[in-house]
């Protein structure tokens, strides 16, 4: 099976999908980094459609950009300037031709990811 990318994204501080969020899907290559997806989470926390399709799979490092500091702006969530957490980087390697999911787990000061299933 070819492999593909997916993520979930969870608000743990109000036990929730982070509906909205913006996600930066890009590609590092050779000292370049190139924006190959970019999308929102839907009702569920997922995007509506795998953010690196099979059909675009190619091992290597990756990185995604969680929005999140807009996505709290936008959400409800008590506004401080700057924000604790605005963009979070999570930068990754995919060595396999396998599913790879990257989920987030995010509140306003804090956050955490794993390789999913």
């Amino acid at each position: 099976m070819p492999g593909y990318l997916t993520t979930h994204v969870l608000d743990t501080a109000r036990g929730r999908p982070a509906e909205g969020m913006e996600i930066v899907l890009y590609r590092l290559q050779n000292g370049q980094r190139t924006e190959l997806a970019r999308m929102r989470t839907n009702h569920d926390g997922r995007t509506d459609r795998q953010i690196l399709a099979q059909a675009d799979f190619a091992t290597g490092t990756y990185e995604l950009e969680f929005h999140a500091g807009a996505w709290m702006d936008a959400s409800g969530v008590a506004p401080e300037s700057p924000r604790f957490l605005d963009v979070i980087p999570i930068r990754f390697g995919m060595s396999q031709d396998d599913h790879y999911h990257v989920p987030l787990l995010v509140s306003p000061f804090g956050f955490s990811t794993y390789r999913g299933s």
